[in-house]
């Protein structure tokens, strides 16, 4: 067995704190480093609040005590990352602050130590792309809060190597994050381009008053939402229509291109695309096993309602 990797993090705000929580429960040493006195003076209070809500949901096995005496508070950046094997950075999204944290971290991070970003929107490649141990540099997004949405998106830039790619994925299975890989450096990556898509319809809705800031988050709270808690939006449609992916895109697809069209997007749903979408759905389930898989997500819906009514009570 390997010695758990000391992990550094540079910013102590709620994704920073959000961070130390996976890695602390997963065993790891961290060092939180942040500037402000006051953020390093709250992130221990933060840190135990969180572990103890997931001691009493039955997600963590220890005290919040025992969590936090492997977390370690640095106000200097040279001392938190010395001996890391991984270093997390959780700074505001500003473009030029990221460019100067990361010049510090490239400074001081040993030698291969791989240096993350939790970048929201910003791929490394425009803040890292001039150091000299670039191929070490890329995103790791996190969900929000990281403790409880278990994945995180690995966004390479173009210069960044495999071995860090790689050292980075392995990591995070390691403590429970499921590792999604960014194949583009686009802005926003997947999560936020996906949510920013709702969003932006969202608050279309609510311009063109179709329906009230209540009852939109309703719909998918209760709606959407619980749905996709069990099955993503693809295998949604899947299991929506016989046939499957292919006969949901045939009868909805012109609708949803009409939609596209009222916010001025033409996105078709080109013959091609579609039989790309088929072939790797049908990799996931397999035609036969459609009936089973869809009793399989209302028995998962149900039992969202049912943990959801005991919390309600």
């Amino acid at each position: 067995m390997h010695e758990p990797a000391v992990i550094a993090i540079a910013g102590a705000g709620s994704i920073g704190t959000g961070w130390a929580v996976v890695f602390a429960v997963a065993g790891h040493s961290v060092r939180l480093f942040d500037p402000s006195g006051a953020r390093l003076g709250a992130a221990p209070a933060e840190i135990a609040a969180r572990v103890e809500d997931l001691r009493a949901c039955g997600l963590c096995a220890e005290s919040s005590a025992r969590v936090l005496e492997r977390v370690a508070a640095s106000a200097d950046l040279a001392s938190a990352v010395r001996g890391a094997g991984h270093v997390q950075e959780c700074a505001p999204e500003d473009l030029e602050l990221k460019r100067r944290l990361f010049a510090e971290l490239d400074a001081l991070a040993p030698a291969g130590c791989p240096i993350a970003s939790s970048s929201s929107f910003v791929p490394v490649s425009r803040f890292a792309a001039e150091l000299a141990g670039r191929d070490r540099c890329l995103v790791v997004h996190p969900g929000n809060p990281p403790f409880l949405l278990r994945v995180a998106e690995v966004v390479p830039a173009p210069f960044t190597s495999p071995a860090t790619v790689e050292r980075t994925e392995a990591l995070l299975r390691s403590v429970a994050v499921a590792p999604i890989s960014v194949a583009k450096e686009v802005e926003g990556f997947v999560f936020n381009r996906l949510q920013g898509a709702m969003l932006r319809e969202a608050y279309c809705l609510v311009r063109d008053g179709v329906a009230s800031v209540a009852d939109i988050d309703r719909i998918v709270r209760d709606g959407l939402g619980l749905r996709w808690a069990a099955v993503g939006p693809f295998e949604t449609a899947d299991l929506n229509t016989r046939g499957g992916i292919a006969a949901h895109a045939e009868r909805m697809g012109p609708s949803y291109a009409r939609m596209g069209a009222e916010r001025g997007q033409h996105d078709p749903w080109t013959p091609e695309l579609v039989a790309e979408v088929t072939v790797q759905r049908q990799a996931e389930l397999a035609p036969e096993d459609w009936a089973e898989r869809v009793a399989w997500r209302d028995r998962m819906v149900m039992a969202l309602l049912r943990a959801r009514r005991a919390v309600e009570r």
